[in-house]
């Protein structure tokens, strides 16, 4: 499988054996890949610095390790809510500065990226560019921890050769993160490949997360699907979580509440 999966001179180091020990990567003290299973929560938007601040207390007293929120939004629709941009990332600062919680955000464009080396703790790499070979090799270039998520109608093939483009350009500090792929289902936003947790676990040897909130689109459906994620071995999830979920800008039929969001980290605490 590794041989067909992977490139001749891969720079993603293989490993074959049936436990898929993963290489941890340490965030502030916070290990992906280590014993524990961690959660990055937080909204699809930061949308104000109260809001951001007051999810971030939140989700920090529920369990959550980490805070994520959007500062740029990718969206089909030029209509709709495009992010904040830098001065989200401020405000980001800030619920940090008050929690201690380290920061995922994604980067849209190379323009950005030395606030992002300077500032954030994850580089998230969105689903739309997961094929953006020269964003991948900007990213490679930094020591930054880069969280790669999946592309919606990628291959795992082409996924792990995305991580190839990281790994290349000399930085071998790769988070895979599963959120679900574009099929001929309806029902479901995205078909959440749990499958894909223990390959890329076998094939690369990296940690891989996992993205229930994208993964189905349901929040009904995000809490089993942590457990499911969390029970086949994933290294953490990634969840979007509101303190008031009906009043997000975005996302909102698949954001949980920060009540839910402390159910979850109880219940996989028990998986582990």
């Amino acid at each position: 499988m590794a041989d067909t999966v992977l490139c001749a001179n891969s720079q993603v180091r293989k490993i074959m054996n049936s436990n898929f020990k993963v290489r941890e990567i340490d965030i502030d003290g916070i290990k992906i890949g280590g014993k524990n299973a961690i959660i990055i929560a937080g909204p699809c938007s930061v949308e104000s610095q109260d809001q951001i601040i007051q999810i971030a207390k939140a989700a920090k007293a529920a369990g959550a390790n980490m805070l994520r929120g959007g500062i740029f939004k990718p969206r089909t629709n030029p209509n709709d809510f495009q992010g904040l941009g830098i001065k989200g990332l401020e405000y980001l600062l800030e619920a940090k500065r008050q929690t201690g919680l380290p920061i995922v955000t994604e980067l849209m464009d190379t323009q950005h990226l030395d606030a992002f080396i300077k500032h954030v703790d994850i580089i998230q790499i969105g689903s739309r560019n997961m094929y953006n070979y020269s964003l991948l090799k900007a990213v490679g270039e930094t020591k930054k921890p880069i969280l790669l998520k999946r592309g919606f109608s990628a291959t795992i093939r082409e996924w792990i050769l995305a991580a190839e483009h990281i790994a290349k350009a000399g930085n071998e500090n790769i988070i895979f993160c599963e959120r679900g792929i574009r099929t001929f289902e309806e029902y479901t936003r995205n078909t959440l490949d749990l499958t894909a947790v223990p390959i890329i676990q076998k094939e690369t040897g990296y940690p891989i997360i996992v993205d229930p909130s994208h993964g189905t689109g349901i929040r009904a459906l995000v809490g089993i699907m942590s457990e499911a994620a969390i029970a086949c071995g994933a290294n953490g999830l990634l969840i979007e979580a509101h303190t008031h979920p009906e009043q997000s800008i975005s996302d909102k039929d698949q954001t949980i509440d920060i009540g839910e969001l402390e159910q979850i980290t109880k219940r996989i605490a028990l998986l582990k």
